[in-house]
């Protein structure tokens, strides 16, 4: 039996393309959808963008017959656009002229013209009342990626017979086959040999004791040791397993990690070990590998014009980015005893990082259009990005820059995504795999910002 699928306008302002995302079914679009999505039409944001994309579809769809009785899909579906069900009863106290109680009415009208009905909304109370009223409702599914605890980590546990943990420490540049190591299966409690992913990290144990380890990763071919866990940009020192790792792809040249992703709780120091290693490279590397810094964050306000208030760029976007500047206070005076003794020293040293042009500081929607060449580009903030903004961003990237996207899937302030939908974590799982892409997922046991800050954490 054919299914009718009908859609919030929140689903169409997220993906256009949902729909060609169900098959041969019938395709509902409610008027008051089109009513909504043509307040969208003139927003020069990533939603006025995807409603005059929605619009130019229907548009193709209108010239091939009338919408208001179906106009058929190439993949077998139906696209129609709702007038009717005016009058099918919605409780008492229901506003009438809610969008939303307008949607569910079209709902409840087609079931009892005997359709089986689907509501596909990103709104929760509005599922919610659905279901109220026996209209089965769900999210939209098509571009959200497993879980978090099922999301790609970027590192994984094996082990090894203690003779070979001892040859790898005698010849490290060999390296270790990955048949011959194993990783614990709880399921069937033994151990078997494992699937493991190019670029992902690895604690190598000896088998006879746990305690004797070494920290690599997975070229594709071979296990090798880390490269880069040596160094201490800036003084600052990793603490941990995670921020080693970090470290490493952070690293590692623009030609052979092009791409790193890092998520994880705050306090885990993902902005600060990325400012670390970026003006380690861009103020120390005789090379010069970048020009400069680029540091960027999405506006959560759905990436909104800054306005037309007198200032600068820099000015208006200030109270976005004044993270970073407590972060540079903290790497360019390492004294944590005397850091604070002169503030207008503390404060001139921050401003001669922006003077000098090695950093600069963008909001994510000014990068639309650009490519941006030998840069070390940091996206902080990237779990309130869409999809479509993460896949933007990333192949912006020219020649010789490196891309740094940074956030916590727990913590989104944008309204239309969720921790499966952002697009931190869908880039991490289209990315999982590729031989340009490095990842580290950080926990809340390997958070150093200070006591109270890791009790939250864990409390909160």
């Amino acid at each position: 039996m054919q299914k009718t699928f009908v859609l919030d306008t929140n689903v169409l302002l997220q993906s256009p393309h949902a729909l060609f995302a169900f098959g041969n079914n019938k395709l509902v679009i409610p008027e008051v959808v089109l009513e909504e999505l043509d307040r969208f039409k003139r927003d020069r944001n990533d939603l006025g963008s995807n409603a005059r994309q929605v619009a130019r579809l229907l548009d193709k769809y209108r010239e091939k017959g009338k919408l208001q009785e179906g106009v058929p899909l190439e993949n077998g579906g139906l696209l129609k656009v709702e007038l009717n069900h005016q009058n099918v009863e919605l409780p008492s106290s229901w506003n009438r002229q809610s969008a939303d109680n307008r949607i569910i009415q079209v709902c409840k009208g087609l079931i009892e013209e005997g359709e089986e009905v689907y509501l596909i909304s990103k709104d929760v109370f509005e599922r919610i009342k659905a279901d109220a009223l026996d209209v089965t409702a769900q999210d939209f599914f098509h571009e959200q990626v497993p879980v978090w605890e099922e999301q790609y980590q970027g590192r994984t546990e094996v082990f090894i017979s203690r003779e070979e943990m001892n040859e790898f420490f005698e010849d490290k540049e060999k390296g270790i086959d990955p048949e011959a190591v194993k990783i614990y299966n709880s399921a069937s409690a033994c151990l078997e040999v494992p699937e493991l992913v190019v670029n992902q990290f690895i604690v190598l144990h000896a088998l006879e004791n746990t305690k004797q380890s070494a920290l690599c990763y997975f070229d594709g071919h071979r296990i090798r040791p880390l490269k880069h866990s040596h160094l201490r940009p800036f003084g600052v020192n990793p603490k941990n397993v995670g921020q080693k790792f970090f470290q490493e792809a952070l690293y590692r040249g623009a030609d052979e990690a092009p791409l790193v992703i890092a998520k994880g709780p705050a306090g885990t120091a993902k902005t600060f070990l990325s400012l670390a290693v970026g003006l380690d490279l861009v103020m120390n590397c005789p090379e010069k590998p970048y020009r400069k810094i680029l540091f960027c964050r999405p506006n959560v306000t759905m990436d909104e014009d800054i306005g037309f208030l007198p200032g600068t760029e820099n000015e208006k976007l200030a109270p976005l980015f004044r993270g970073v500047r407590d972060n540079l206070e903290i790497l360019l005076d390492n004294d944590d005893e005397r850091r604070y003794e002169s503030e207008i020293e503390l404060h001139d040293k921050v401003e001669e990082i922006f003077a000098r042009n090695f950093m600069t500081t963008e909001a994510v929607a000014f990068l639309r259009g650009r490519s941006i060449a030998r840069q070390y580009v940091i996206i902080d903030e990237a779990q309130n990005l869409t999809p479509k903004q993460a896949k933007a961003i990333i192949t912006r990237a020219g020649q010789g820059t490196k891309i740094v996207m940074l956030g916590d899937p727990e913590q989104i302030d944008h309204a239309f995504l969720d921790s499966r939908t952002n697009g931190l974590s869908f880039a991490s799982e289209r990315m999982k795999g590729s031989r340009y892409c490095w990842q580290i997922a950080l926990s809340e046991s390997e958070c150093e910002r200070s006591a109270i800050s890791s009790e939250a954490a864990h409390r909160m």
